[in-house]
């Protein structure tokens, strides 16, 4: 009787441990896909100038690394040259490359395309510390302020003004914890007057 319990038991361990297995491994592709693209502002991550990947070429180690996206908008990736990056999607960029280095470079290429740092954020106005500060993702203006040390006791706190890369003008937005910053993405925070 006791033996049969101990035995249940293991057995009872051994499958909770093979079903949680068979879920990581079943869920594995959905997750890796999410990390290499997902800042956390609910669209497709773009790649831009500043931005730093890790390919990796698999049974071609001359061919990985990590590699920079240029002032220009390129990868300089090896006998490959200069392959477009800024605006394409991770996935995109990773397409790209295949294609470019299975033309006459390397037969059936398998590469994968990770984003190791995103490009900064810039803070300004009513800060501590205003400046180029590295980005993260899922980053908010609350966790932008904080890594510029906070807000001064002028700051407003009720409303902000931000510019994604590539816009050309400002909008304001309220100052809440929803408030999601981008890669590249200028804020300034108001001085309020009373």
């Amino acid at each position: 009787m006791r033996l049969a319990s101990v035995v249940l038991r293991k057995f009872a361990k051994w499958l909770g441990a093979a079903v949680a297995a068979a879920a990581l491994v079943q869920s594995a592709p959905a997750v890796l896909a999410a990390q290499q693209a997902s800042t956390g502002v609910g669209h497709p991550y773009r790649l831009g100038s500043g931005d730093r990947l890790h390919v990796t070429v698999y049974n071609e180690p001359a061919f990985s690394g990590d590699f920079s996206v240029s002032d220009s908008g390129a990868v300089s990736l090896p006998l490959a040259g200069e392959v477009k990056a800024s605006g394409l999607t991770v996935a995109e960029f990773q397409e790209l490359a295949t294609k470019i280095l299975a033309d006459g470079y390397i037969n059936n290429p398998k590469l994968t395309v990770e984003v190791l740092s995103y490009r900064p954020f810039y803070i300004l106005g009513e800060v501590n510390k205003p400046g180029q500060y590295p980005f993260a993702p899922d980053m908010t203006v609350f966790s932008a302020v904080a890594a510029a040390s906070g807000f001064t006791y002028r700051s407003n706190k009720n409303a902000i003004l931000i510019r994604h890369e590539g816009e050309v003008a400002e909008h304001e937005v309220p100052l809440d914890a929803h408030t999601m910053v981008e890669p590249g993405d200028t804020i300034r925070i108001k001085e309020r007057y009373f």
